[in-house]
């Protein structure tokens, strides 16, 4: 009997799932993560002969990458609005403005200058510190909120923040992306600064805007149809049924995205909106656990086709540039500003450390490049901007994910030594 591969796809894709729903609480408290293990599966399964699995490609099979690691996102975004139990303010989130407004376009800029130092032309080196710019805990989950509590104020600084950034900067890197075809176009037919203009009051603020806009407003409708509605029937959260999230997700992504505005911003937006119609509702944990399944569900697949890549020669077309550029991000750039970033007031230095350091590169990086190869040309291989993306997308997941565990028990220690001496004095 001849082995098919169609057969074989069914087979990893159970086990896979099996996978998916043992891996988080095995790995547990260890020093390691379920994206590490998804990887080194993807490039093991991959070295195995026989040629029943495909040649993997990003570059050939870019449309499908694009939207696929999209609908991974937007999931991802929904669940993690959903988690958020801190009440939106200026002042609560305070960490999280400082952390976009200062620390990601600085990182951005300095990311550009030194990819152009390392001889790529300015476009290419921009569209690379754009597209790296998204941060991810999904793939260091010790570092994210967990699911959603009746307390206001339970997460942590370092969980809230990151997740919270990584909420929001999912949708404020698209406008760096769209600058960087920008200039693309502008210097392939000699160089012009028209664009500027344009992309300030137009990618920036107007997208912007109505992305935040139409997340808030939908999302406040939506809270108010699952919990007050006058008709039961109409009333979603007496039915528990979780999957109402994967319709909200895309509810509030396609309507944004028909009207131009960025739909990672109003999925997020729209998440909060409704975990703050009735914060006490037991129906959250429903909407949040369905998302974070399907969420863990699309993520190994994507973490185990990385992982064949690999196994496929996929670095192979990685330079010496694009390697010191990763490095430099994930182990001086993102730390140092990130840190600097943030005001020595909003928490211990250690919290701000940590945050500052934990700046996790992950899906939204895959999304952005296939978006950008299928919207611009652009002077740098394609390959090689591939290459350079996933190698640093790897050493993130190994670097922070074997990291995560031991430094976030460490704090959560440090949070009991100093609770413990205030409840004393009660």
């Amino acid at each position: 009997m001849q082995l098919s591969g169609t057969d074989l796809t069914y087979a990893l894709l159970g086990l896979g799932a099996l996978g998916a729903a043992a891996l988080p609480a095995l790995v547990a408290k260890r020093p390691l993560s379920a994206p590490m293990v998804f990887l080194a599966l993807g490039f093991v399964v991959f070295l195995l002969p026989g040629g029943l699995l495909p040649q993997l490609d990003p570059v050939s099979a870019g449309p499908e990458v694009e939207h696929f690691t999209e609908v991974c996102i937007v999931v991802a975004l929904m669940g993690a609005g959903l988690a958020i139990n801190r009440p939106f303010g200026w002042r609560s989130w305070s960490t999280t403005w400082q952390l976009l407004g200062i620390a990601m376009p600085l990182t951005i800029l300095a990311t550009a200058v030194a990819g152009w130092a390392l001889g790529w032309a300015p476009a290419v080196a921009l569209l690379v510190a754009a597209v790296l710019a998204p941060t991810d805990p999904v793939l260091a989950g010790e570092v994210r909120v967990g699911e959603p509590t009746d307390a206001e104020f339970d997460e942590d600084e370092v969980r809230f923040a990151l997740t919270s950034e990584a909420g929001l900067n999912d949708g404020l890197a698209f406008p760096f992306v769209l600058a960087a075809l920008a200039l693309s176009a502008a210097t392939a037919t000699g160089w012009s600064s028209a664009w500027i203009g344009h992309w300030v009051w137009y990618d920036v603020l107007i997208r912007i805007a109505v992305g935040t806009g139409i997340g808030v407003t939908f999302g406040r409708l939506l809270g108010r149809l699952f919990f007050r509605a006058r008709s039961r029937a109409l009333r979603l959260s007496e039915h528990s049924e979780g999957f109402v999230a994967l319709a909200a997700t895309f509810a509030s992504y396609g309507l944004t995205e028909l009207v131009h505005g960025y739909g990672f911003l109003a999925v997020f937006a729209a998440a909060v909106s409704i975990r703050t119609a009735e914060r006490a509702n037991g129906y959250h944990r429903v909407m949040h656990s369905f998302m974070d399944q399907v969420e863990r569900l699309l993520t190994a697949v994507i973490l185990f086709l990385v992982g064949g890549f690999v196994a496929q020669g996929g670095l192979t077309a990685l330079t010496w540039q694009g390697a010191v550029l990763a490095l430099l991000l994930l182990l001086v750039i993102r730390p140092f500003i990130g840190f600097f970033s943030q005001h020595p007031g909003v928490g211990a230095r250690r919290e701000r450390v940590v945050t500052a350091f934990f700046g996790i590169r992950g899906l939204g990086s895959f999304f952005y490049l296939s978006y950008a190869l299928g919207h611009g040309q652009f002077s740098a291989s394609s390959d090689g901007l591939w290459a350079t993306v996933i190698f640093t997308v790897l050493l993130s997941v190994v670097l922070h994910g074997s990291l995560a565990t031991p430094v976030v028990a460490y704090l959560d220690r440090r949070h009991r030594r100093t609770a413990e001496p205030a409840s004393d004095t009660r």
